[in-house]
């Protein structure tokens, strides 16, 4: 066979090898959320643009104290039904996160209380244990639970919007810092997105396979 019939039979090749080099280049990032196009873009919270994101806070108006944020020193205050108390570290309460792909939350935990079951739809979660017994689990997309009783200095991670909880198993207080990759990662909490809602009530009935009257009662503990 000659060179020229030789490269005319590869052509199908190397084009098909061309075409998924370029739509693998198209792909979108896999962090959660896209990289930054400048040093650092505050956030203007006070905008009334509207942007996937928040608008830079002008560089002239930029002070170090938007670097910096002791939201997280504070313990929180957790009389309440789930006994829990959660602080964000967000670019809502820390504005200098914005477009950098990472927060962090405080979770306190009163003796028995829960961070009861929720997603992050936008971020992957890590958290370290700072004090006390905590139980953390979560539930993957094939209906696998995984978990594990955790103690001072042990870590763990929870992949990107799959169903978790913390529960305090220990005689006293816990305390935990957690970390996404996302300046905003979000929470549906499943107890109050079911039902403190205005998801109809034979939605639920079907769903559970229970009466109107259970619905309702579990409504009336989430309606405040």
């Amino acid at each position: 066979m000659s060179a020229m019939g030789s490269f005319l039979s590869s052509l199908p090749l190397h084009l098909l090898c061309c075409l998924t080099v370029s739509w693998l280049l198209l792909l979108p990032s896999h962090s959660a959320d896209p990289d930054p196009l400048q040093d650092f873009c505050v956030a203007n919270l006070s905008a009334s643009i509207s942007v996937n994101g928040f608008p830079c806070k002008p560089v002239s108006a930029v002070t170090s104290d938007d670097f910096f944020f002791d939201g997280l020193t504070k313990e929180g205050n957790t009389t309440n039904i789930f006994s829990s108390s959660v602080t964000p570290g967000n670019v809502l309460t820390f504005p200098g996160l914005n477009t950098l792909g990472l927060s962090m939350n405080r979770v306190d935990f009163a003796p028995g209380g829960i961070n009861p079951p929720h997603l992050h739809p936008r971020a992957t979660e890590t958290g370290v244990v700072i004090e006390g017994k905590l139980l953390v689990g979560f539930v993957t997309s094939n209906n696998v639970f995984y978990s594990k009783v955790l103690t001072a200095g042990q870590m763990f991670v929870i992949p990107r919007g799959l169903v978790h909880f913390q529960l305090n198993v220990g005689e006293g207080k816990v305390h935990t810092v957690t970390a996404f990759n996302s300046h905003l990662p979000g929470a549906v909490v499943v107890p109050i997105n079911l039902f403190a809602s205005s998801i109809p009530n034979k939605v639920l009935t079907k769903t559970f396979q229970v009466d109107a009257d259970v619905i309702n009662t579990i409504r009336s503990k989430f309606r405040s």
